[in-house]
């Protein structure tokens, strides 16, 4: 058990410093000035003696550094690692669904098919129409080169050859708009056409998911986001009760303008496709441990500047402010970082002192808190 972790131990550090005191017939409490001076004055003397500086006595404590891993919990929801809402891209007749409610589909397999047999019939005359200008182009610059057809007939026979070309492709293109294929390996969310319908271009047809892995997405606090590492480990319960490790695969460079925290997504694997997108879920991410104090709440002060941190008195009895960073604030009191090891934490008349500062230290022990605790 840390001296920290009790909230109590201001009290209890006033009350044995208190007895500490009293017993040895010198004063006092916490924060009191002390007269450092003989007793009775030698009537004697020439001269007066000059008086004793007057101390401040404080209580401190030798603190126990313990490795702590910040944990930095995010609320986020579960989504698709792909989806896509696929749309008719032309006007026709629905001749084929390839796709159904539910169930799986491969990446490039049909999704629909419209009914194109005029389409086909103009790739059909594209085709002959292709073949009959590139014939005549063969001939026309076989005789050009004999010098028994003139330049300008070449060129029109290139120009028809051209626009045959084009027209094929055109025809080709207008026959692939009938097809819609899926663009990856993923699960139909939802089919919203039926065979026979007739559907205009842009009609809704289906939507797909791809659900392996499923990400978590949320959203951390600029204070935090130093501590997230793309690869690094995360733990995610799911609203359910589930809990499963992922991966942090993706940390946004720009925080929102709005909130001012930063996008994170978790891989999680989800191979049978149990996890459904749109499930509440949170996010544990644990950071690297570091020594680390923890402390109550009362023995935080601030500088001059309002910088939050700590009295500390070193070999030399002198009170100095350390700043500290909190790294977790919980029911057993503050996390902090950035205590020197070999100083002792003043935990009762630490707002009674400045920097430089000679104080009386009343020194308690882990062990003497504990005790006085039972």
């Amino acid at each position: 058990m840390s001296f920290f972790t009790a909230h109590r131990i201001t009290a209890v550090v006033v009350l044995v410093a208190a007895g500490a005191w009293v017993a040895t017939g010198k004063f006092s409490a916490v924060g009191s000035e002390e007269v450092h001076a003989a007793a009775t004055p030698d009537p004697a003397a020439a001269t007066p003696a000059e008086p004793a500086p007057l101390l401040r006595t404080v209580a401190a404590v030798k603190p126990e550094f313990t490795d702590f891993a910040r944990e930095i919990r995010l609320a986020g929801s579960t989504e698709a690692d792909k989806m896509v809402e696929l749309a008719a891209r032309s006007n026709g007749i629905v001749n084929q669904l390839g796709a159904v409610k539910g169930e799986s589909i491969e990446a490039g397999s049909i999704v629909m098919m419209l009914d194109g047999a005029e389409v086909v019939s103009a790739v059909d005359t594209a085709k002959v129409a292709l073949e009959q200008t590139a014939e005549q182009l063969r001939v026309g610059e076989a005789l050009y080169k004999k010098g028994s057809l003139p330049e300008l007939e070449l060129s029109n026979r290139r120009s028809a050859n051209a626009a045959a070309e084009s027209a094929l492709s055109q025809a080709k293109a207008a026959l692939d708009r009938l097809e819609l294929r899926a663009p990856f390996t993923g699960t139909v969310d939802s089919v919203d056409v039926e065979l026979g319908e007739w559907v205009l271009q842009g009609t809704p047809v289906a939507t797909i998911l791809s659900l392996d892995p499923i990400v978590i997405k949320a959203e951390v606090s600029e204070r935090d986001v130093g501590y997230v590492q793309v690869g690094s480990k995360a733990k995610v319960r799911l609203v359910n009760g589930t809990e499963m490790e992922g991966t942090i695969r993706h940390l946004a460079k720009q925080a929102s303008e709005k909130t001012r925290t930063f996008k994170v997504e978790v891989d999680l694997p989800n191979p049978d496709h149990a996890i459904p997108s749109g499930m509440t879920a949170e996010v544990s991410l644990l950071t690297a441990p570091q020594p680390a104090l923890r402390i109550p709440r009362s023995i935080i002060t601030l500088s001059d500047k309002g910088v939050i941190g700590l009295r500390v008195v070193g070999d030399d009895n002198k009170a100095a402010f350390v700043p500290v960073d909190v790294i977790d604030d919980g029911e057993q009191g503050l996390v902090v970082t950035g205590v020197p090891q070999d100083v002792r934490v003043i935990v009762a008349g630490q707002d009674l002192v400045k920097d430089g500062d000679e104080v009386v230290v009343s020194e308690l022990t882990p062990a003497q808190v504990i005790e006085a605790l039972k």
